[in-house]
């Protein structure tokens, strides 16, 4: 069922999410616990995952009993409430609004519980549970066609979180309800690889396909080839390209890597995974991900001829879809 490929889909990006954003952690530490998460090992044991597999075999009932049964042994910890918080996902992806509410304020309530003796950032479980429970209330008042509402309550808890690990994350909810038909913000380049980036505003006039990717990125090596394919289609009709990325302070052979060093790194993933897009401008900065809330990788944006946010997609797209709405913006 689809709800269920999306449930799935949403634990891999919550955990790469988190940890890409928390360099203080180790990049042996991540790649060890994504690999785990994707091949689905008994190693990663936990009421997250019982839960996830519960829903996943659309369960809830048995969700719930996992849920209290660990809740009575160990309390209301942040593991719990991760876990606590795919409920609220379940039924937002089934169209239960009103029960995907009330997980997300029920999951928030108490993420804020825990909040008064911990700092969110200080463990992961716990941004991924407030992260969730914000989301999903959003998106369910998007849903009843409650839009305006959901921008509010999104721009209220960026002013909260706008300084941890949960900022993009909100940003990119906001970005998915508002960005559209917008001016695209501008572009930040510190540093850059390539080409010079022109600025947006130089760009107007004509198409611009911004690639937000990241140099630990499978999904982004894999996007490499259709956008380079799409770039040399649509050039007659003026087609640029921007691939921002930024610093995550590591590299594949250092945990905590100074930046030369990891611009070197990302240079050299690019010249061996980028080779169709050499001469693209690699804009570098932190900045750049905030405001587009590219908290997953690739983030895939079109700016129309008058500078106007056209699309707006967090993840991977088929050459055939994003061939499509590069068609419309071309068009106009």
């Amino acid at each position: 069922m689809p709800w269920v490929r999306n449930l799935l889909t949403r634990v891999k990006r919550d955990m790469i999410d988190w940890y890409m954003t928390r360099t203080a952690f180790s990049a042996k530490f991540f790649f060890v616990s994504l690999l785990v998460v994707f091949l689905g090992a008994p190693a990663w044991a936990g009421i997250v995952e019982d839960v996830r597999i519960a829903l996943a075999r659309n369960t809830a009932g048995t969700a719930e009993a996992e849920l209290n049964a660990y809740r009575a042994r160990n309390g209301t910890t942040p593991e719990y409430l991760e876990a606590y918080s795919w409920m609220g996902r379940a039924a937002l992806d089934a169209g239960n609004y009103d029960q995907a509410t009330a997980y997300a304020k029920q999951t928030r309530a108490l993420a804020l519980e825990q909040l008064k003796q911990r700092p969110l950032d200080a463990e992961p479980h716990l941004p991924i549970a407030l992260g969730a429970a914000i989301e999903v209330r959003a998106q369910a008042l998007a849903a009843r066609g409650q839009r305006t509402e959901a921008v509010a309550y999104l721009q209220a808890e960026l002013r909260t979180y706008g300084n941890t690990s949960i900022r993009a994350r909100i940003q990119k909810n906001l970005n998915l309800l508002s960005f559209r038909d917008r001016p695209a913000p501008a572009l930040r380049g510190e540093q850059y690889l390539g080409t010079k980036p022109a600025t947006l505003a130089q760009l107007k006039g004509s198409p611009v396909l911004l690639f937000f990717w990241a140099h630990w990125c499978a999904d982004c090596k894999a996007e490499a080839p259709i956008i380079t394919q799409l770039r040399s289609e649509f050039a007659p009709q003026g087609l640029q390209v921007i691939g921002p990325t930024r610093y995550y302070g590591y590299t594949a052979q250092e945990e905590h890597a100074s930046q030369s060093a990891e611009l070197a790194f990302i240079d050299a993933v690019r010249r061996r995974f980028y080779s169709g897009l050499l001469d693209m401008p690699v804009p570098i900065s932190t900045y750049n991900f905030e405001v587009y809330g590219a908290s997953t990788t690739p983030t895939l944006v079109l700016v129309d001829r008058a500078g106007k946010v056209a699309m707006y997609h967090p993840g991977a797209m088929a050459y055939e879809q994003l061939k499509a709405e590069i068609e419309k913006v071309v068009a106009r």
